[in-house]
């Protein structure tokens, strides 16, 4: 797994900036991302990917412990499609 600060150091490194500026950029890229996902806009990365946001209705559940049914309220949660370079890329043999 990679943390964000190994990607800062990533970007800093490939940019030949510092970590400050990479951090900086990195930040401004997922704070962007989050403002149009929010908004309700897709934010597609040709090559990369499609970020989206997935509307969940309201439904009915129940507490495995009681066994006494709960009301779960409709939520929204990002989604992340990968675009046709990235999969072809995660699916070169070496």
């Amino acid at each position: 797994m990679v943390n964000k600060l190994e990607l800062v150091e990533h970007v800093a490194e490939a940019t030949e900036t510092s970590k400050a500026a990479a951090a900086a950029a990195i930040d401004a890229v997922i704070d962007g991302i989050t403002l149009a996902l929010k908004k309700g806009e897709e934010v597609r990365l040709v090559g990369f990917g499609t970020f989206s946001v997935k509307k969940r209705a309201a439904g009915k559940g129940r507490n495995p412990a009681t066994g006494e049914e709960i009301k779960i309220p409709a939520s929204k949660s990002a989604r992340f499609k990968p675009g046709a370079t990235l999969k072809a890329e995660l699916n070169k043999t070496k």
